[in-house]
């Protein structure tokens, strides 16, 4: 639950953004660039996406005109802020000699431009932060990297008032309301001439936040609206994943015919793996310049539908897009869960929509259980 809830004009969102600036936090924001929803930095609302929808579906990205000005009026963006906290390439140490011949090693893990505002977060992706605080904080051995670019991070989220015809964030509870794991919450509340922003408030620097810039407190009416456009938005999920028992069935269809149906589609181009936003598969490369005097080491994104991903002495354990698929999908829906405690699937569609094929893992997981998918749009 909300500590509290308030309430901004667009003027005040402006004011939001040049206030977390003020405070020192480099703005991650989504805005647009090459034809689709990007996060970047920013540094005023007019950067922000005002107007601007999409269509998203199998295999199929595209932004479209909206004519109401909504700022957030889009579903979830071509990657989450993965990238911003646990980026493709991240420099794990560098070496040079110096004149006397003396090899010395920086092992620092640099925080980049942090602290981020991360502005804009979509309930499935905040779910998404909450899963790798888990996995790359939250157990025995940290990941240092990472645990740079997210401390002190402000979180700013945003209620998914549009989602597309690939989200299901409402079937696995990630959306989509965001309801918990933030700093401010806005809702989008668009009637006639007016335009405003219901904001729950998480933490109590997000209320100095809000205090400083002078938000309003919300009323009964705007309670209602921003929950009104949250139950709408649930009705309006482009799919529907079934979760009862999902593990097992997973579990249980380990070598069911399905797995040769996906493979003959599947092209094994790794996309899917490279814009969800809780896969954190790595691979180590190493590199030094031509003349000896500098090397590097570098983590980089890798991906299980790699055939390399799974070698081992005498080849890969993974040889087949059968088997990768597979195991993609049965860690993301049933052992993530046995590993982490937790599902690694947060709904936001992203791996159906940049599928170059259009295979769809609710569809999938609805084909081993015997029953249609459901695609809303």
């Amino acid at each position: 639950m909300p500590k509290s809830t308030r309430t901004l004009t667009v003027e005040g969102l402006g004011e939001l953004v040049r206030e977390l600036r003020d405070r020192g936090f480099t703005v991650i924001a989504p805005t647009v660039r090459d034809g689709a929803i990007v996060n970047a930095p920013i540094e005023s609302i007019d950067q922000l996406p005002r107007g601007v929808g999409d269509e998203q579906d199998n295999a199929r990205y595209r932004l479209t005109e909206r004519t109401d000005g909504a700022y957030f009026g889009y579903a979830a963006g071509a990657q989450s802020m993965k990238p911003i906290l646990f980026p493709a390439d991240e420099l794990i140490w560098r070496g040079r000699k110096d004149a006397a011949g003396t090899f010395s090693v920086d092992r620092d893990p640099s925080a980049g431009d942090a602290p981020f505002a991360l502005f804009g977060v979509r309930g499935c992706d905040l779910k998404a932060i909450a899963i790798h605080d888990h996995i790359l904080q939250g157990r025995g051995f940290k990941d240092a990297h990472y645990g740079a670019r997210r401390a002190g991070s402000f979180v700013v989220s945003v209620t998914c008032g549009d989602p597309a015809g690939t989200c299901f964030c409402a079937s696995v509870g990630t959306g989509p309301r965001p309801s918990e794991g933030y700093d401010l919450s806005l809702t989008e509340v668009i009637a006639g001439t007016s335009h405003t922003f219901v904001v729950d408030v998480g933490t109590d620097r997000g209320e100095a936040v809000l205090d400083a810039i002078g938000a309003g407190v919300a009323a009964d009416a705007d309670l209602a609206a921003a929950d009104e456009i949250a139950k709408d938005a649930a009705i309006k999920m482009g799919r529907d994943l079934n979760t009862n028992g999902l593990k097992y069935l997973m579990y249980a269809n380990a070598e069911s015919p399905h797995w040769d149906d996906v493979a003959s589609r599947c092209l094994s181009c790794t996309n899917c793996t490279l814009v969800c936003p809780t896969c954190f598969c790595t691979s180590v490369e190493d590199m030094s310049d031509l003349t000896g005097e500098e090397a590097s080491r570098h983590r980089v994104w890798d991906s299980c539908f790699s055939e390399d991903f799974s070698y081992i002495h005498g080849g890969s354990v993974r040889e087949s897009s059968r088997s990768r698929y597979r195991q993609w999908i049965t860690h993301k829906l049933a052992a993530w869960e046995d590993q982490f405690g937790m599902t690694g699937c947060v709904g936001c569609g992203r791996c159906i929509t940049w599928c170059p094929v259009g295979i769809d893992i609710t569809a999938e997981a609805a084909a081993l259980r015997g029953t249609p998918s459901i695609a809303r749009k």
